[in-house]
């Protein structure tokens, strides 16, 4: 009898076989048996055009944003200088500071890379 993989969100040792996939039935995560762990570790974030971004880059934004709680917004064109990836449930994957507005996450598909 071969040995199944832990359960790679949560770590649980009960994971079953079903067809071609691994089931948790604790956390009810779903995975292949072909994927690798670390593939579904890693974060992948592309900004408007397609490109991926990593730690450290800079990106120009290619909309106007308004902030909530702000009278003034991010305008078309604004620079942002090393942003840092986060993994945003809703979306929001870039943390980064832009000037004038202070600390803010922004949604991928509302920048470039510069």
């Amino acid at each position: 009898m071969s040995q199944l993989p832990n359960c790679p969100k949560c770590g649980s040792e009960y994971t079953y076989e079903d067809g071609n996939l691994y089931i948790c039935p604790e956390c009810a995560n779903e995975w292949s048996q072909d994927a690798s762990s670390e593939s579904s570790d890693t974060l992948v974030v592309k900004d408007a055009n397609g490109t991926i971004l990593q730690d450290g880059d800079d990106v120009t934004v290619i909309k106007d944003l308004k902030v909530k709680g702000s009278s003034s917004g991010i305008k078309v064109g604004t620079k942002i200088k090393g942003i840092r990836l986060v993994d945003g449930n809703d979306g929001h994957n870039i943390d980064c500071k832009v000037t004038g507005v202070g600390a803010i996450k922004l949604k991928q598909e509302f920048v470039k890379k510069s």
